[in-house]
Formats: C-alpha cells, sequence, structure tokens
C-alpha cells in the first residue's frame, strides 16, 4: 500500500492506495481536516472502513445480495446483516489496493481489474480513477469498462465535516431534490419514490443538522446528466458545493457509526453523528428496480461519473 500527497493552490491530500481511501483533506488556513480519517492504516481494517473509500462494483445496497441479468440469476456477496450486499461486497473496490498509474503534484490516476466471478458478479471490470486538486476543489472523475454485461455503480464515501467540534450539530445542509427514497427497517429501498414535500427530507431549503438521523437516498434525477451543483453544506467558518453527473445523493450523518468512538486524525475521537457522507450515485438496489435508473453497464460502453467538492471560507461564495 501507498500513500499519495497531492497539493493545490489551495488543498493538500493524503490518499491510500487501499481503497482509493481520502485519508486527510486539508484547505488552506483552516488549522483541521474537513474529513474524518485515521493516521494510521489498522482502523480502516475495523470500525473506519468505507471511510473515505471508493466503493463498489455498487455502491450502496443490493436486496439480497441478488439480481437477474439477461434472463440469468446471480447471488452475490452478503456483507450487510447477512442479508443484503453493501458497497460491492466483502472484495469491493474499498477493500482493494489500487494501481498507480500516474502521479503529478496535483493529481493522481489510479487503476483497479475486478475479475469475472468475484464475489459472484459477472463480467471483468476495468475501473480507472482520476483524483485531482483543482485549487479548492476535490475533484473525482471515474470510469470503467467490462467484458461482460454487468452492473455498474461507484461512489466516493468520504466523511466531512466543516468544523473542529466533532459534531454536525453547527452544520446546514441544502439538497435540490424533490423526491426521495423511503427505506425499510434493512435500509433497503422499498421501491417507491416520494416527494419530500411536508416530510422530514425536505432540504430544498437551508436546515439545520443538529440532531438529524439520514441514510437516504435523495433523486436528483432519472438519468445521469452534465456535471451540476447538487447540495450544500455549511458551518459557521466553511461552506462545500457538492458537484455531480450522478442522478442519486445518499446521505448519510453517520448514526450507525461503533457505540464507542472511533479515534481518527490527530487523536480525534469520531462519535455518532461526527461527520456527514454525502455520496452521489446511481439509485440503491437499482438491479431489482426496473423503474429506477438503470445501473446495467454492457461491452463496448464506458461507465463514467464526475463528483466534485468544492469547499470556500464562508466570507467568499461558492
Amino acid at each position: 500500500m501507498h500513500c499519495l500527497h497531492l497539493r493545490s493552490e489551495a488543498l493538500n491530500a493524503r490518499i491510500l492506495t487501499l481503497g482509493a481511501i481520502v485519508q486527510d483533506l486539508r484547505l488552506k488556513g483552516v488549522p483541521y481536516p474537513l474529513v474524518l480519517g485515521a493516521d494510521t492504516l489498522a482502523p480502516y481494517l475495523g470500525p473506519m472502513q468505507y471511510f473515505g473509500a471508493m466503493v463498489g462494483r455498487y455502491a450502496n445496497r443490493i436486496a439480497e445480495g441478488r439480481f437477474h441479468l439477461d434472463g440469468r440469476a446471480y447471488q452475490v456477496s452478503r456483507n450487510f446483516r447477512g442479508r443484503h450486499c453493501l458497497h460491492g461486497g466483502t472484495q469491493g473496490s474499498g477493500q482493494r489496493i489500487w494501481s498507480i498509474d500516474a502521479l503529478a503534484p496535483s493529481s493522481a490516476i489510479l487503476s483497479l481489474r475486478m475479475p469475472d466471478g468475484e464475489m459472484g458478479f459477472p463480467g471483468t471490470l476495468d475501473v480507472v480513477l482520476r483524483i485531482t486538486l483543482d485549487e479548492c476543489a476535490l475533484d473525482l472523475d471515474i470510469s470503467a469498462s467490462c467484458d461482460s454485461s454487468t452492473v455498474c455503480n461507484f461512489s466516493h464515501h468520504g466523511y466531512f465535516i466543516l468544523d473542529d467540534s466533532g459534531s454536525l450539530a453547527d452544520h446546514s445542509l441544502m439538497v435540490d431534490a424533490a423526491v426521495y427514497l423511503p427505506v425499510d427497517d434493512d435500509l433497503i429501498p422499498t421501491g417507491l419514490i416520494v416527494p419530500v414535500t411536508d416530510t422530514d427530507f425536505d432540504f430544498r431549503t437551508p436546515r439545520s443538522l443538529r440532531d438529524v438521523a439520514l441514510d437516504h437516498n435523495f433523486c436528483l434525477s432519472d438519468e445521469r446528466r452534465a456535471l451540476c451543483p447538487v447540495a450544500w453544506l455549511q458551518s459557521q467558518a466553511l461552506s462545500m458545493r457538492v458537484e455531480t453527473t450522478e442522478p442519486g445523493l445518499q446521505v448519510y450523518t453517520a448514526i450507525h457509526l461503533p457505540e464507542t468512538d472511533v479515534e481518527g486524525l490527530g487523536g480525534r475521537h469520531y462519535p455518532r453523528h461526527a461527520g456527514i457522507a454525502l455520496e452521489a450515485q446511481l439509485w440503491p438496489d437499482a438491479p431489482n428496480q426496473p423503474h429506477f435508473p438503470a445501473a446495467l453497464l454492457r461491452p463496448g460502453e464506458i461507465y463514467r461519473q464526475n463528483t466534485r467538492y468544492v469547499f470556500a471560507q464562508k466570507e467568499a461564495q461558492i
């Protein structure tokens, strides 16, 4: 495993080749990290699994780890509560060592081959991730191709916090989504697509995150589209804008972290609600929901998504 140090005029980051993890991210003039991470490797192999990782080949959940493709049934890794597939299974991209294809002062290109049949998924999948620090933005551009039909959905699973309080209590969030996906007790979408109007899921204007418990997909569009702003996170000092091509945004306020605080960067402790994951992706369980945006990738096609996290001091406008 390697640790890559990237730097732009305003940002610097540490990237691990394990899981393409964004281990640390700093903004010039701000004396604390903007992400939840760890100084050592061990926590990423335990309670901090997925922190900062690029998860796939299918981000989020597939109900019962089952789906049909071209008339054939597939059973894939069931690593969530022993029943469902989460973030690509036990050997998903967030647990793999990525290869370094290119490295520059402010960018890196990483790659990964996911074999046919691995954890039950069909098709060899070749994945390329370009990570760029573009002035005040963390830019993640991912593409993939396959040799036979498969499902494909990647997402950055970073946890963000814009102050040094250890809590989201003094943060606000806005999400440009008119509908969301209700879930069952296993956090699997019910199949309904429900308006956010007059619900606790209406974040179309900024709302405080104090005591807010979310692990839900907000439906941004019906299909992948040109890069556009979709969400805004603010603390008293900083702002972060999320831009993406993806039709969904999983908003997770870290409500399922372990009961015992996790020790993170610089000895900081991460209790529940210590950060927020804003995971741009296709909608969860899309392989089993034909009315959701399709997750199918065919030979000769290129999967591609681009997500940017843009930071600014509160006095500046983003």
